[in-house]
């Protein structure tokens, strides 16, 4: 597999023969205004340009779309994709949305859903601790994460916008991913909390799966993401996961 950090969450994951590109956010730098009641929302989302090239984002196979918060799916992203692309969404909802922007081949995933002879589970995560979901359950709503799996092949698990807890922690004894993409740039709901991984949460996972090798998502790119790379790799280090992690910088891959 080869995994592409593109921006904020979005990644271009090539496994097998497949190309599938996920949560896209494609607006141009200062686009949509800072999210209300959370830190810096004085800011314009996306902080920073997007460097992938608009040829190499149309030219997939697939997107998936693990919820449609904007910073995930956003007007750019329905604007530039062909509207003939499949796209995977978390449920029925979403997929009317979706469908509603013009796009024709739009499915819901599953347990058992397949593309191209990869298999795409659908998984369980939370936008945020019982704290931030008791206030905020409505406006956060549901979120999912992907395992990608093929005969023969490593398994990757990309958790999705999720804290630690025990669903995640189930996924990761569930299907014993390889490779795991963490949403963790502890974005933050002011006063209430994170919505997203953070250090500790990242240093949990690796805990729970010390074979897996961990790349950091979702950083840098939102005005309500606190956790810097150079914090994220510094907190590695000290707490000796630092060969287990990967903290791509925008427009960087890795293959495995």
């Amino acid at each position: 597999m080869k995994i592409k950090q593109v921006r904020n969450a979005t990644l271009i994951v090539e496994y097998g023969d497949v190309r599938f590109l996920v949560d896209p956010f494609l607006a141009d730098k200062g686009t949509y205004p800072g999210f209300p009641g959370s830190p810096n929302s004085e800011l314009s989302n996306p902080l920073v340009d997007l460097k992938t090239s608009s040829d190499e984002l149309r030219s997939v196979d697939a997107v998936i779309v693990t919820h449609t918060h904007i910073d995930h799916w956003d007007e750019a992203a329905s604007n530039l994709l062909p509207k003939a692309l499949p796209v995977f969404a978390q449920h029925e909802a979403d997929a009317e949305l979706i469908r509603s922007q013009g796009f024709s081949d739009v499915r819901v995933l599953g347990a058992d859903s397949e593309f191209k002879g990869v298999s795409l589970i659908k998984t369980a995560g939370s936008h945020g601790g019982e704290a931030v979901m008791a206030v905020l359950k409505e406006a956060l709503g549901e979120v999912c994460g992907i395992v990608f799996r093929q005969d023969g092949g490593k398994s990757l698990y990309v958790a999705g916008d999720t804290v630690w807890n025990d669903e995640v922690a189930d996924n990761l004894a569930t299907y014993a991913p390889d490779v795991i993409v963490l949403n963790a740039g502890f974005a933050q709901a002011t006063g209430l909390g994170p919505i997203i991984m953070g250090t500790k949460d990242v240093k949990k996972v690796h805990e729970a799966a010390p074979g897996a090798v961990l790349i950091a998502s979702h950083m840098e790119a939102v005005n309500h993401c606190i956790l810097k790379r150079d914090e994220l790799r510094s907190f590695a280090q000290v707490n000796g996961f630092a060969d287990s992690l990967r903290v791509p910088e925008d427009d960087q891959s890795y293959t495995f």
